[in-house]
C-alpha cells in the first residue's frame, strides 16, 4: 500500500547525505535531485527528503493500480467534501509515467495517491 514516504527536515544537507550513505549498501542512490530529494535502487523511487517543518510537514503515497483509479479517489473526495490538494497529473520531473493526485487529510497531512505504471496500450 505504501508507495513511498517524504521526509522533512531543517538540514536537509546532512540528512541527505545521511540517507545516501545508509541506504547505499541496499543499492539505493539519490535518484531525483530537486527541491526533493529522491532516492531509490534503479527500479523504483521510495524515499524522499525536502527542507521544511520535521514535525508538521508528512507526506506518504499511497500504491493505486492505475490512473483510473487516481482520478477516482480524488472525484469521490470532491465529492465527499474532502480537502483537495492538487488534481491528479503526470509529474515527469519525477518520471514519465508519475501519475498523482493529492489531498490532505483533518489535520493538514498530504496524502498522494499515485500510479507509476505506463497507461496501458489502446
Amino acid at each position: 500500500m505504501i508507495d513511498h514516504l517524504e521526509l522533512y527536515t531543517r538540514k536537509p544537507v546532512e540528512t541527505v547525505a545521511f540517507y545516501a550513505r545508509a541506504l547505499a549498501p541496499l543499492g539505493y542512490t539519490l535518484q531525483v535531485d530537486g527541491p526533493s530529494k529522491g532516492f531509490g535502487d534503479g527500479t523504483t523511487l521510495d524515499l524522499f527528503i525536502a527542507e521544511g517543518d520535521p514535525v508538521s510537514h508528512v507526506h506518504f503515497a499511497l500504491a493505486v493500480p492505475d490512473r483510473t483509479t487516481v482520478d477516482r479517489v480524488y472525484a469521490e473526495a470532491e465529492a465527499a467534501g474532502l480537502t483537495l490538494d492538487r488534481a491528479p497529473a503526470l509529474a515527469p520531473h519525477i518520471h514519465p509515467n508519475y501519475y498523482a493526485g493529492y489531498l490532505r487529510d483533518p489535520d493538514g497531512r498530504l496524502v498522494e495517491f499515485v500510479c507509476q505504471r505506463p497507461e496501458p496500450a489502446t
